[in-house]
């Protein structure tokens, strides 16, 4: 399948997650609706899907989305000053910043939005 890919974040408060997303990611704010807050990453739609009326809903335990970049240490950097807290994880050997060197030698740090759900950063090899 070659058609454009629409990734979908669930929110429990789409207005803050846009917030977020907007302001502190700065994807680009392309529509909303009572349904979902549109935005751009790079050409990509991302759909916060308003889950406000799920009942029980609680965010997945792994990433969900995330954003390949060219200097993760310097991406992590400009995040952290934006009041983005990098989540460390037990068992895994992480540097000052936050950042993972997997197997394949990929670097990857993972943060979350205001719902909780997932997010990561890679720089790959």
């Amino acid at each position: 399948m070659s058609d454009s890919i629409v990734a979908f974040v669930p929110s429990r408060d789409p207005g803050k997650a846009r917030s977020f997303y907007e302001g502190v990611l700065g994807l680009v704010f392309v529509s909303e609706d009572p349904f979902a807050v549109v935005l751009s990453s790079n050409g990509v739609s991302v759909r916060i899907a308003n889950v406000s009326t799920v009942e029980g809903f609680k965010p997945a335990p792994f990433t969900i989305l995330g954003w390949n970049v060219d200097d993760i240490r310097g991406r992590v950097g400009a995040l952290s000053k934006k009041g983005v807290t990098f989540q460390r994880y037990e068992g895994m050997a992480q540097d000052d910043f936050g950042v993972w060197t997997s197997a394949s030698g990929a670097l990857v740090a993972w943060f979350t939005d205001p719902d909780g759900n997932v997010l990561s950063l890679t720089q790959l090899p």
